[in-house]
């Protein structure tokens, strides 16, 4: 499929798609025109970007991360270095981190929503 398809079936922009492909977290191959053509996959590929960029992980530790995870066609993935393993528990409890601030944050804002209202 090409660029424009991809950027449409996944929500994400054409220059992200690119910038993704310059940090070797997708891969493309090219027409005799010199047209970037997507496979399949790359939807999900894509997807997973998105998720793992939701999570707070930058591109540089996503690309170490995209080789030690399944494809979506199940392929065999690499098995995670001790590093990477210790960067995405650091990853895992700086958001479990946060959780426990935003929750403490909503029990102060019922507090005072319970004293606004009387």
């Amino acid at each position: 499929m090409k660029i424009g398809e991809l950027s449409r079936r996944t929500a994400v922009s054409v220059r992200s798609i690119r910038y993704y492909e310059q940090k070797c977290l997708l891969a493309s191959d090219r027409t005799p025109g010199g047209h970037r053509e997507y496979p399949e996959a790359a939807v999900d590929r894509v997807i997973l970007v998105q998720q793992l960029l939701a999570a707070g992980l930058t591109t540089d530790k996503i690309a170490r991360v995209l080789p030690c995870m399944r494809d979506h066609d199940g392929g065999p993935a690499e098995t995670a270095t001790p590093w990477l393993l210790e960067q995405l528990t650091a990853e895992r409890t700086r958001i479990d981190r946060s959780i426990d601030d935003l929750r403490h944050t909503r029990e102060i804002l019922d507090e005072v929503i319970a004293t606004a209202a009387g």
